[in-house]
């Protein structure tokens, strides 16, 4: 079952499932889901990620069935579903963890694999406990302005800036193949980027993927994750603010949407296990125009997913 045909349905009339999709209550089984996940108690900034779930899908109305670049029409591949939003306590972050990371368990265990649109980047770390619950300690390919690897925020362990901390101490990620890419901007000390590597983390600046170009980048990504099951982690605050203005916590000199779309397509064939898409945050958008990203964002990991239940 496929999205609603747009010559026969207005593209701005009808439910804003992502893609107009089917729902999941309306087929048997899915082969890939897109989930919403309203969140944002974790913020260091500017809040507003809850409302990037729903912003996302009213940008990707305008999504097309057929991709060509990756020559497949995701939707006639695989059976794609939106199965709605996984409500969680915006008043308690523990919980909220505890709840997403059960929803997701459930969303998978036939089989279903997740593309999961934030919420704040807080919701990585229930979401990769939920894949290395399946597939054991998994690789991270994790495109960001930061590196969100810090300890702490006011004390506190969980937060958008510290989920993979928290992941990499649970050993819930493979660490000989946990690669940041599009990072910049100032940081607090040099401290953070030692400890960023002692938890076994590469990095690829926004700097450097201008330099090496987009080819010799994937080529670098791909020998860094070989076969490892992949789970593809998408702040879209890695984009510069010319691309990407509605997102929580900008920062100058960042990638094109250009570039890291054609990073991600050079990810094909790898073994990608799920991936999500965070920090959207509409209130700071203008004309759509990081909505619009976020959205071929989250198409092009449904596309690579459906691409692999295909081949």
């Amino acid at each position: 079952m496929g999205p609603v045909d747009s010559s026969k349905v207005p593209r701005f009339a009808g439910f804003a499932t992502f893609a107009r999709l089917p729902r999941a209550d309306e087929v048997e089984r899915a082969d890939v889901a897109v989930v919403g996940v309203p969140f944002d108690a974790g913020v260091s900034y500017r809040p507003g990620a809850r409302f990037g779930p729903a912003g996302l899908r009213e940008a990707s109305r305008l999504l097309r069935p057929y991709h060509p670049e990756l020559d497949v029409s995701p939707f006639a591949a695989a059976q794609v579903v939106d199965a709605g939003d996984i409500a969680v306590n915006p008043f308690n972050i523990g919980e909220a963890i505890e709840t997403l990371q059960h929803e997701a368990e459930a969303l998978t265990a036939d089989g279903t694999r997740l593309v999961t649109v934030g919420g704040d980047h807080t919701i990585a770390l229930p979401l990769l406990r939920a894949a290395a619950r399946r597939h054991g300690p998994v690789a991270l390919l994790h495109f960001d302005a930061h590196l969100d690897t810090w300890d702490t925020y006011f004390g506190e362990p969980y937060t958008h800036g510290t989920p993979f901390r928290r992941a990499s101490e649970e050993g819930i990620l493979d660490t000989s193949a946990l690669s940041h890419v599009g990072t910049r901007g100032p940081l607090y000390g040099k401290r953070d980027l030692e400890e960023d590597r002692r938890l076994g983390f590469g990095i690829v600046t926004s700097g450097d993927v201008l330099r090496r170009g987009v080819e010799e980048t994937v080529d670098a990504l791909r020998q860094r994750i070989g076969d490892r099951p992949l789970y593809v982690s998408v702040d879209i605050d890695v984009l510069d603010p010319a691309h990407a203005p509605g997102t929580g916590t900008p920062e100058a000199g960042g990638m094109t949407s250009r570039e890291l779309l054609e990073i991600l397509r050079g990810l094909r064939g790898l073994n990608l296990v799920g991936g999500d898409v965070v920090e959207l945050a509409p209130a700071y958008d203008h004309a759509e125009i990081t909505a619009v990203a976020a959205a071929h964002v989250a198409y092009d990991l449904v596309s690579l997913l459906a691409l692999d239940v295909q081949e």
